[in-house]
């Protein structure tokens, strides 16, 4: 049976209907695709920069936080200096005061004749040379005449040596010094000196770890003792 012109239009008009609803779907799928594939690039990128933003601030916390911990250790630093340059000019303000105390001592004759005594055979007993020869103050001669016939018989009982002892009547030690005395060799290339500041200046150093002890108390980060 042939087909009419109606027909023809009919199936022509029917295919023409499937071919557009076939585009409109493939349309909305590549539509559909393309959207999904925009925002899954869109997450990606969103993401990446996220993590850079989040690197770059830890970064900076990291770099703050270290900023923080080297003024932390600088201020520290700091303080520690002043404190431990308070302590030292206490001990320096201790010091120069028993170097005002020391000029009292000579004041006392008795008191300063048996220190005199005592300086001039502990430098006896440190040279252990025949002769020598003690430097003192020009007042102080007379005390220290008597203090070297007092030791002379004690040192030759001790060590069994004769000593022969000159006092320096030329050059005397400097009248504005505390007292004591410096006792030479013969050729005066060795020295003891026993003056009162030098001894002051001795028992300083060895004293020095108990005096920081007594004054600021024990270091606990110290293990051990000068």
């Amino acid at each position: 049976m042939a087909l009419t012109d109606a027909d023809v239009q009919k199936q022509i008009k029917h295919m023409m209907g499937f071919i557009e609803q076939e585009a409109s779907e493939k349309v909305e799928e590549i539509d559909a695709k393309a959207e999904e594939e925009f925002n899954i690039e869109k997450g990606r990128l969103v993401q990446t920069q996220r993590v850079k933003i989040m690197q770059h601030y830890e970064k900076k916390d990291k770099q703050i936080e270290q900023h923080k911990k080297i003024q932390m250790s600088n201020l520290m630093n700091q303080a520690r200096l002043k404190v431990l340059k308070a302590r030292d000019d206490m001990i320096t303000d201790l010091l120069n005061e028993a170097r005002q105390r020391l000029a009292e001592i000579a004041k006392d004759a008795a008191s300063y004749s048996a220190l005199l005594e005592g300086l001039v055979l502990q430098g006896f007993y440190q040279l252990l040379e025949p002769k020598v020869t003690i430097r003192c103050r020009q007042q102080d001669v007379e005390m220290v005449q008597a203090a070297v016939k007092k030791n002379i018989p004690i040192y030759k009982e001790a060590v069994k040596i004769n000593i022969v002892v000159k006092i320096d009547q030329e050059r005397f030690l400097p009248s504005e010094i505390c007292g004591g005395i410096e006792v030479y060799n013969d050729n005066r290339k060795i020295k003891v000196s026993n003056t009162l500041e030098n001894r002051l200046e001795l028992m300083a150093q060895q004293m020095m770890p108990e005096i920081r002890v007594d004054l600021f108390g024990a270091n606990p980060n110290r293990r051990f003792t000068d």
